[in-house]
């Protein structure tokens, strides 16, 4: 049963939350990117696949899963290296096919359940949310807390309500330049670069990164 935080802390949540949200990571590059190759409605698609991700997050860390990550670096390196073998994965693929921000259309455009796709499982491994929900979420909840697993779940689902509006508006702002960006052949090239070079960023930043107290 979800339990709502006192005033304070969800005050302090909400302001994490909206930065966060602005910073960027591999799941705003590739819903923008779907948007400007195939129009708003795939941008959505796989914006909902990103959102759905986080519900999972969401759900494992109400069970208790976060917790067990965090203390045991064993099973955190398993999705910190395969988090990064994807996230590189997805940079080669931008510098390869021009997947990054890729405005000409595609051979084969991907349907609406692969779009979802993707943006679930680019989420599922995203750095940033792993480590949000594994080391920062349960920071907003006592460990002697009997409602814990509540709490977690309503921080959950918060968060997704305090995404979901702004990330349509980039949605919607991005299929806006499109037109822009199709004239612009030097510019959508830096992009797909600047797409490979985020990707592998993070990568990076998930392969170093260390659970609480390590």
């Amino acid at each position: 049963m979800l339990a709502v935080p006192a005033p304070d802390v969800l005050a302090a949540f909400t302001l994490a939350c909206g930065v966060l949200i602005v910073t960027p990571g591999p799941d705003m590059a590739l819903f923008l990117s779907r948007t400007v190759a195939q129009g708003r409605l795939a941008g959505l698609a796989t914006l909902a696949g990103a959102l759905s991700g986080i519900l999972v997050h969401s759900a494992l860390a109400a069970l208790g899963l976060s917790a067990l990550l965090a203390a045991s670096p064993a099973a955190f390196d398993v999705l910190k290296f395969a988090g990064a073998a994807y996230l590189v994965w997805l940079a080669f693929q931008a510098l390869r096919h021009r997947g990054g921000l890729t405005l000409e259309p595609a051979p084969a455009r991907l349907s609406t359940a692969r779009l979802y796709a993707s943006g679930l499982g680019v989420n599922l491994l995203n750095p940033k949310v792993i480590l949000f929900f594994v080391t920062f979420l349960p920071q907003f909840v006592a460990a002697d807390d009997p409602a814990a697993a509540g709490r977690l779940g309503f921080l959950g689902l918060y968060f997704i309500a305090l995404a979901a509006p702004s990330c349509t508006l980039m949605v919607l702002a991005a299929d806006r330049i499109a037109g822009w960006l199709r004239a612009s052949p030097a510019v959508m090239r830096t992009i797909d670069y600047l797409f490979a070079g985020v990707m592998g960023a993070f990568a990076l930043k998930l392969i170093t990164a260390r659970t609480v107290g390590s």
